[in-house]
């Protein structure tokens, strides 16, 4: 596969049987192939993406210090600001080249989970900023429930399988900064080359160049939405749950032609988590004598402590 396709959700919603058994097996195909699709009929509104591209533009363009305040010690990056090259990938020693910040979940009629997570971080200066933040959190997390729904579909589980995982599961938006770049970077590129942890990742801002999908031959092709689409593609947690039968393909941003070097660039991806105690054992229908089990049992949390600990985000 040489190109991201594209699906459109209002396929899956609509009444249509034929319609919803076409989005079901389109986006089926697209994820066992290549991991990624380009989505249309999201719950995003013009209106929304632009304000919230407003109030992250002027978050990022706040002066260092005043940036600084947000960036809470001690809970390895989960909510608030993260500093420019921090975060590294798997295996590399180099700070990817970008600054970015946290929305987490907004939890409903759970005193326990709200005690587990960390609280969002208000931004005293932008009066807009967390209620922007917050319903685009929701806009996402909603579309994310009806991608997951066709896929348990396609899996042959019930249509709401994943619906009790998801509810006030610990999912982050991360609004990211890729700053101009001022000189030849060291071995960094804007984000290097990587396998997302989670269930599934929405990204808005996947217009143009940068993001790279790496497909089964192992060559990086352009992953470019069109303005009205979500890139789409599988996490690890979702790929090991199927037995890889869904699969989490590497990708990258890659640093723009030296001419576009004076330029950012902003990107926001929804990372769509469980709840911690999510068993991620290898569903029994993705198990056969040609596709045997890959994957020792562990719930989501434990799998996310893990790979907190190989992106340097928090000590072992």
């Amino acid at each position: 596969m040489n190109a991201i396709p594209s699906v459109d959700l209002r396929d899956f919603l609509s009444e249509d049987p034929q319609r919803k058994e076409k989005f079901i097996r389109e986006i089926g195909d697209a994820y066992e192939q290549i991991g990624f699709v380009a989505l249309k009929g999201h719950f995003l509104s013009d209106e929304l993406v632009s304000n919230l591209y407003s109030e992250i533009k002027k978050f990022f363009d706040l002066p260092v210090e005043v940036k600084e305040k947000y960036e809470i010690e001690g809970i390895g990056g989960q909510r608030g600001y993260t500093s420019f090259g921090k975060e590294h990938a798997k295996g590399k020693k180099e700070g990817d080249l970008k600054e970015f910040w946290h929305f987490g979940q907004y939890v409903e009629d759970d005193p326990k989970l709200e005690a587990e997570y960390p609280p969002n971080v208000v931004v005293e200066e932008l009066p807009s900023f967390n209620e922007v933040g917050k319903e685009t959190y929701q806009m996402l997390e909603k579309t994310a429930k009806y991608v997951l729904r066709a896929l348990a579909l396609h899996l042959n589980l019930e249509e709401i399988y994943f619906d009790k995982y998801i509810k006030n599961g610990n999912s982050i938006l991360r609004p990211i900064h890729y700053p101009p770049i001022t000189e030849e970077p060291k071995n960094a590129v804007r984000a290097a080359a990587h396998g997302d942890i989670n269930l599934i990742t929405l990204l808005m801002g996947a217009q143009g160049k940068g993001l790279q999908v790496q497909n089964h031959k192992g060559e990086w092709i352009d992953a470019i939405a069109e303005p009205d689409e979500l890139m789409i593609n599988v996490g690890d947690m979702l790929s090991r749950h199927t037995n890889n039968r869904l699969k989490s393909t590497i990708h990258q941003v890659v640093n723009p032609p030296r001419e576009l070097w004076g330029t950012s660039r902003y990107s926001i991806p929804f990372f769509m988590h469980p709840v911690s105690d999510m068993p991620l054992n290898c569903l029994e229908n993705c198990i056969d004598d040609q596709h045997p089990k890959l994957y020792d049992d562990i719930t989501a949390g434990e799998f996310l402590h893990e790979r907190l600990v190989d992106l340097g985000l928090i000590k072992k």
